[in-house]
């Protein structure tokens, strides 16, 4: 079973693989498909691994807002058909930089209380 860190990694790592594409800006976003698949396939992964880090780590967290961010995958999962592509590209314009900069703080301090 992954601990905790490892499931913070794992959210790094998909906004680091969504971050190579966000550079290429919101044109190619619009006009690219699997830019797109790209980017609802990572947050997926954002989503999946803060819901797999547990309630009591979110408790225990809360400068983080864990239900938005396993709200979006949800809502990516389970109603695919009615993702809205313009929602996505805010939110990994406006939230992931915010994001990843709390998660990177949460991962030094685990490391820190090793």
């Amino acid at each position: 079973m992954r601990d905790p860190k490892e499931r913070l990694l794992d959210m790094l790592d998909a906004i680091e693989r969504i971050e190579k594409y966000v550079s290429k800006g919101r044109p190619a976003f619009e006009q690219d498909e699997l830019i797109q698949t790209w980017m609802v396939h990572h947050l997926q992964i954002v989503g999946e691994a803060a819901a797999k880090v547990g309630r009591e780590f979110h408790e225990q967290h809360p400068s983080i807002l864990w239900p938005q961010v396993i709200a979006m995958r949800n809502v990516l999962v389970h109603d695919y058909f009615g993702v809205d592509l313009e929602e996505i590209w805010r939110v990994v314009e406006r939230d992931l930089p915010e994001l990843k900069n709390k998660l990177k703080k949460l991962v030094g301090e685990l490391e820190k209380n090793k």
